[in-house]
């Protein structure tokens, strides 16, 4: 179901779709079995997207100042691109490895089901903008790399949650300021829904990485700056959100790999991930 969910093109429809899945694994229903030991084939075509937005290159998608309506709705449809992409990170966590424990997919459908909350929330605020998602360009670094890392589950966990989605653990505070001294309230209050639930996310990331590593024998820090240089992941620069790191699990010694870190790439204009 969460991959018949991944394949679902339009937007809206995979949100509620996650939402409906989440909702029936939430209140333990009868007729939903979860088969920890399922392996399922890929089909064609990962993950299920619209026609819009179309996806370009990150460098191709330009700036905009938030404190002008045209350029306040192209950040938010930067974040709105993250959060629908979000969604399909967590599905394929959830169809993709087969024989994990219950927890794991409980776990990766529930932030399923946050993103999805975050993507509907982000569509009516663009809405009362006079846009709708996929009137900007966006680009594919997200899913890039939940590619990459597809036969690979321990760096899957490293990457994605830890990495990329960690991005926006240090953005959205800076983000909000200026929505808000753009007079965007009630953009602020929707990232801090974001926000407070995304820690949760990168928690759940930085949980399974270590639990992985512990099944392969391998130490998380130093395996971790390895998977960074073999598969080529973005090491992020300064500042960054100490207390949501700390509370999402990252360790002192982590974060002071992090602070001292070789060439990093600045976050990105939108809360982070790619």
């Amino acid at each position: 179901m969460a991959l018949e969910a991944l394949c679902v093109t339009d937007p809206v429809r995979k949100a509620y779709a996650v939402q409906s899945l989440w909702a029936q694994l939430e209140a333990r229903d009868p007729g939903l079995r979860l088969d920890t030991a399922a392996v399922i084939a890929e089909p064609e075509g990962l993950p299920g997207r619209p026609e819009r937005p179309r996806l370009v290159p990150a460098v191709e998608v330009p700036q905009r100042s938030p404190f002008t309506p045209e350029g306040r709705a192209a950040l938010l449809h930067a974040i709105a691109h993250i959060e629908h992409e979000a969604i399909g990170l967590a599905l394929d966590a959830v169809w993709r490895f087969p024989g994990l424990p219950e927890k794991f997919y409980i776990d990766w459908m529930r932030v399923a089901a946050e993103e999805a909350k975050h993507y509907l929330m982000l569509a009516a605020h663009l809405a009362t903008l006079g846009h709708a998602y996929g009137d900007f360009l966006a680009h594919d670094g997200l899913w890039t790399m939940t590619w990459k890392t597809r036969e690979d589950f321990v760096a899957r966990m490293a990457l994605v949650p830890r990495t990329l989605e960690a991005r926006g653990l240090d953005a959205t505070p800076l983000i909000q300021d200026k929505l808000r001294r753009a007079g965007d309230l009630a953009a602020v209050g929707i990232l801090d829904v974001i926000l407070r639930e995304e820690v949760g996310h990168v928690a759940i990331g930085n949980h399974w990485y270590h639990w992985a590593c512990a099944r392969e024998g391998l130490d998380p820090v130093p395996h971790y700056r390895t998977l960074v240089r073999q598969y080529a992941a973005p090491r992020l620069r300064p500042p960054f959100n100490r207390p949501a790191r700390l509370a999402a699990g990252f360790s002192e010694i982590e974060l002071a790999w992090l602070e001292e870190g070789a060439p990093v790439e600045a976050p990105s204009a939108a809360p982070g991930r790619a």
